[in-house]
């Protein structure tokens, strides 16, 4: 029997509509499961509990009352540690945070609560969002929920891992160089990037760099479309979520639900690697394999990929830059609570000329206009979300792939920066396993502002896999992460490296 928070977003929130489903039950279902396999995995770190429980008593109440409800009205929501929550633990990961509590949520989480979500707690991430391996020296590390002695991605880990575990219906992340989109991939969820101002996001330092952005989590497209659609929104206080005075042009309402789409009227390439990522050998198989399975509902296919030559450098100097605008300060003043990531991309950063900059910067709009052309071809494009299958969460990065050396701690992450560096959308989407039985994530993307073209993408193939249980999302053995071992008994549970 299916438990209350095992169930999909939209049918919970349409049984609460109904009066078939308490918040209270739900939110109750959800705790259940956070006590009953968390200490597995570490996904949900700082838990509100008992606010919790008095916003359902509250939500079931405005049900009965027969009051207006709003989209998530009665949902459990996580939300990402990297994200202001009024009087709940925000630590960003970091030491320096450790015991810091804001007085105000940030826009995004305001906007869930507008919208009836419940905050939950939050979700695990590295520190400041470094990396993508789920740990930090305040809560630890984050297992894979399908191998809790692997690593479950990040920067969104905890809510990937929450969302795979049940413990939630809905999560929040963030995504630089794949941060909603690696978590997802190697813990069989849905993540979705979207384009940069379509989920304002008033904290970012560098307010007109479109590499960070705010996104949505779930355990399939229709329910992230739920959150995504609370989520977007126009704000004058992110200068990427733009508008035209006196007109809107972000409507969320039109991403509650995936819109249809034709695949057959499709025009789809396909890459392993985008010509320069180091995609490890039985990723690049598996993505033949899968794909091989479902090429032919589109109308044309063909194995290319955009000219991507001086990503890598590119999005390495640019990421730089934005690391020591926001840290820079903290790794002079406390160096010893600042993790190695961190202060590699701080020091390689201070280390840049005004020339390598602006070579970068113009770097960055050659590449983007490549990709305009090559997407006059196509509609979508398909690759594998990330390079490799999940590894020992006690390694803190890949330093090989296939027997060659990677060339930074993120080089790992090339096929998701490829895209954040040009500022497209993508989306994450579990497709089976791979051949070590972890998850395989497919990454969809589209054409400059095709959010809305992605989501229905992946809203159609989602449908069209689900009965093969070589392409449907695989879940976790619940029953084996209740008698497992707790991952803060494990050597090398807390600290930054």
């Amino acid at each position: 029997m299916t438990e209350a928070c095992d169930l999909p977003a939209v049918t919970a929130r349409a049984l609460i509509g109904r009066k078939a489903l308490s918040p209270v039950e739900l939110v109750e279902s959800c705790i259940a499961r956070i006590e009953a396999v968390d200490h597995a995995v570490n996904a949900v770190v700082a838990r509100d509990f008992e606010r919790a429980r008095a916003a359902a008593r509250a939500a079931e109440q405005a049900v009965m009352r027969g009051e207006a409800l709003g989209a998530l009205h009665g949902l459990p929501i996580g939300v990402k540690d990297l994200e202001d929550t009024a009087g709940l633990r925000t630590t960003y990961g970091s030491p320096l945070y450790r015991d810091y509590v804001p007085k105000a949520d940030q826009r995004a989480v305001a906007a869930i609560r507008a919208a009836g979500g419940i905050v939950l707690g939050k979700t695990n991430t590295p520190e400041w969002g470094a990396g993508a391996n789920t740990r930090n020296a305040v809560y630890g590390a984050t297992g894979n929920p399908f191998d809790p002695q692997k690593s479950a991605a990040g920067s969104s880990g905890g809510s990937a891992v929450a969302l795979a575990c049940g413990m939630v219906p809905l999560a929040t992340g963030s995504d630089m160089g794949g941060s909603l989109r690696n978590p997802a991939a190697f813990c069989g969820v849905v993540g979705f990037r979207p384009s940069p101002g379509v989920v304002p996001n008033e904290m970012r330092v560098l307010g007109y760099s479109p590499l960070s952005v705010l996104g949505p989590m779930a355990r399939s497209v229709p329910d992230l479309c739920l959150l995504l659609s609370v989520m977007a929104g126009e704000d004058a206080a992110d200068p990427l979520a733009y508008t035209v005075h006196g007109r809107r042009l972000r409507r969320p309402e039109e991403f509650a639900f995936p819109a249809p789409v034709d695949l057959a009227g499709l025009r789809v390439a396909l890459t392993p690697d985008f010509g320069f990522a180091p995609t490890e050998r039985q990723i690049a198989e598996v993505f033949a394999e899968k794909t091989a399975l479902f090429r032919g509902l589109f109308g044309h296919v063909e194995e290319t990929h955009p000219d991507c030559s001086g990503t890598d450098e590119t999005f390495g100097t640019l990421r730089a830059v934005a690391f020591v605008a926001a840290h820079a300060e903290r790794v002079r003043a406390h160096p010893d609570l600042v993790g190695p990531n961190v202060r590699a991309n701080v020091e390689e950063g201070l280390s840049l000329t005004a020339e390598q900059i602006a070579r970068a910067e113009a770097m960055q709009t050659v590449i983007y206009r490549r990709w305009q052309a090559f997407f006059e071809r196509f509609d979508i494009l398909l690759s594998p979300a990330i390079t490799i299958s999940p590894r020992s969460w006690r390694e803190l990065y890949p330093r090989e792939i296939d027997g060659k050396a990677t060339k930074t701690y993120f080089h790992w992450l090339a096929l998701a920066y490829a895209v954040s560096l040009v500022g497209h959308p993508a989306l994450s989407l579990p497709v089976g396993r791979d051949r070590h039985g972890m998850p395989f994530g497919l990454q969809i993307v589209g054409p400059r502002g095709g959010d809305a073209l992605v989501l229905a993408v992946a809203a159609a193939l989602e449908a069209a896999l689900a009965g093969d249980a070589r392409t449907t999302r695989p879940v976790p053995d619940l029953a084996a992460l209740r008698a497992a071992q707790p991952i803060a008994e494990a050597p090398g549970f807390l600290g930054f490296d």
